[in-house]
């Protein structure tokens, strides 16, 4: 019987033991919080990782554009939003020695220099692209158009600003979308001879888009969109993703008559510009030296059209033709393509990825297949 008890007891006292065990493991329900009360069911998945793809992914947003502002097709820098349908102007300016000091250069968008004839040691002539060309004070001088320089502004949608040019020219200038002011600006005493002495003042553009009744916005012609794939401003392009970049603070250009060259400012991030032996600065804004944020160089084929040194590049149905594209203090070997005369030159990377531009102005050069191993890059 005592036995009995003794058994009836120790029953009991498990029952209770196990009823407690059950309590604890079990608690009453309570309010769920979903934040933090996560089941992993398969204790090998890891969501702390899904999270931290999710914080990177974050910092890879677009740029957001302040009020009343849009990001430049020409430059990528933030412009008002009024001007987002103007349509850019391409200006010819002499670059021979004695045209210096230029006037406005520095505040171009988009600088072009190319050889304009094989005789005269091959001298250089600048176009410059500018967008909001109502801030223009004086730029230049203007000269003449040659058939080396008409390819190039269609793709932009501009209009072409100069002073006259050979008979080679006629026949491009019939094109529908071509559109030009020649010979139709101020007139400035310079002490010097007549042919540099024209310019591009305050109130011309106006006065020449009033009589000619061209668009001062785009045109059906104009592809529309951003002339190059911009980088983040937050995440700039250093080319140091790239195994075949190189370094490059200096590069000198084979145009030999003015003999240029470009130096990397690791301060200001830019590339300043320099030729006839000094740099290359601009009168009518305190002598700013002429400096740019990203450097593209073009191997371009050379067609001869007469004995009198005149010559036009081959730029349209061109496929993956050498080119280089310097920013940030690095340079990268690329190919450049376009196709007609209106569509853009595309510029893409070994993998066939359309190279990021850096937000800020640009340099491009046209140079002849013949120099273009004389490229030096430091």
């Amino acid at each position: 019987m005592k036995k009995l008890k003794l058994l009836l007891l120790l029953t009991a006292l498990g029952l209770s033991l196990a009823a407690c065990g059950k309590k604890d493991k079990e608690p009453e329900p309570e309010p769920v919080d979903e934040g933090s009360a996560i089941v992993i069911e398969d204790e090998k998945e890891e969501p702390e990782v899904e999270e931290v793809v999710e914080e990177e992914a974050a910092t890879e947003e677009p740029d957001v554009a302040p009020d009343g502002m849009y990001a430049s097709e020409l430059t990528g820098e933030w412009i008002d939003e009024s001007l987002k349908d103007q349509r850019p102007v391409a200006v010819m300016i002499d670059d021979e020695k004695t045209a210096l000091p230029h006037f406005g250069v520095s505040q171009v968008d988009v600088l072009y220099e190319m050889v304009n004839s094989t005789q005269n040691e091959g001298v250089t002539r600048f176009m410059a692209l500018v967008k909001d060309w109502g801030k223009i004070k004086q730029l230049g001088s203007i000269r003449s158009t040659r058939p080396t320089n008409l390819q190039i502004f269609p793709e932009w949608g501009a209009v072409l600003c100069h002073d006259g040019g050979p008979f080679w020219n006629d026949n491009f200038y019939k094109n529908v979308f071509v559109e030009r002011f020649s010979g139709t600006f101020s007139r400035v005493d310079n002490g010097k001879a007549r042919e540099f002495t024209e310019y591009v003042l305050s109130g011309d553009l106006d006065k020449n888009f009033k009589s000619t009744g061209y668009s001062t916005t785009y045109t059906e012609y104009y592809q529309g969109g951003s002339h190059f794939d911009f980088a983040s401003r937050n995440n700039p392009n250093t080319l140091e993703q790239y195994s075949n970049s190189v370094a490059c603070t200096k590069i000198n250009l084979p145009f030999n008559h003015n003999k240029p060259w470009l130096e990397y400012d690791e301060a200001e991030g830019v590339y300043k510009y320099f030729q006839y032996g000094s740099a290359e600065s601009d009168a009518g804004n305190g002598n700013e030296q002429v400096k740019f944020k990203n450097l593209f160089l073009m191997n371009a084929e050379l067609k001869q059209l007469d004995d009198h040194g005149y010559m036009q590049y081959i730029v349209n149905d061109i496929h993956n033709r050498d080119a280089w594209f310097i920013t940030n203090g690095r340079a990268v070997p690329c190919t450049w393509s376009k196709q007609t005369d209106l569509d853009f030159t595309t510029f893409t990377d070994a993998d066939g990825n359309m190279i990021k531009a850096n937000v800020g102005k640009s340099y491009i050069a046209l140079i002849r297949n013949e120099e273009w191993g004389n490229i030096a890059i430091q």
